[in-house]
């Protein structure tokens, strides 16, 4: 058994779990948020945070992949935008793609409006402006879910490469 092929994997499926928490709380508390005239804000406020907490989660995943597997860390002023983009490509002899280019596109608009509620007040937050990434987010989680699991199995088959040589004399 490769243990750090099995510890990557038990991280990933681990961070889909908490990922899908998450989305949970962004789709309940922007239905809550539509519905109530008191403190709305209080609920768009919590969907930026978790929409801001998702992608945050989705790039540990991926920084474990470019750290562990593909190498080494990014770095530079762009290393998120470079990061995603690195999750897209098939590295042979090391990796399958992680994500497909669409997803990575819908996932880029994540990006930068998680880059958005880092650099502005709560308060200046438009729901209007909010309401397509939180459409799209079921059907864009759905399709990188699959994609990351597809890619947790490879891992778990990386995990097992040792057991199927033969052993060494």
């Amino acid at each position: 058994m490769i243990s750090r092929y099995q510890m990557l994997q038990s991280r990933v499926l681990a961070e889909v779990g908490e990922l899908d928490r998450t989305q949970a709380a962004v789709r309940r508390q922007w239905q809550t948020s539509l519905r109530v005239a008191v403190d709305q804000d209080v609920y768009i406020n919590s969907v930026a945070l978790n929409l801001h907490s998702f992608y945050s989660g989705l790039e540990r995943i991926f920084d474990l992949i470019a750290v562990q597997i593909d190498g080494g860390k990014l770095e530079g002023h762009d290393w998120h935008r470079e990061l995603l983009r690195q999750m897209t490509l098939d590295l042979p002899g090391v990796r399958p793609a992680v994500l497909s280019r669409h997803s990575a596109e819908q996932l880029d608009e994540l990006r930068s409006f998680r880059h958005l509620v880092r650099n502005i007040y709560a308060a200046t937050l438009i729901p209007q402006r909010m309401q397509p990434i939180v459409e799209m987010l079921p059907d864009l989680w759905a399709d990188v879910r699959r994609q990351l699991e597809t890619f947790a199995a490879y891992l778990g088959t990386l995990s097992r490469a040792d057991e199927d040589s033969p052993p060494s004399v």
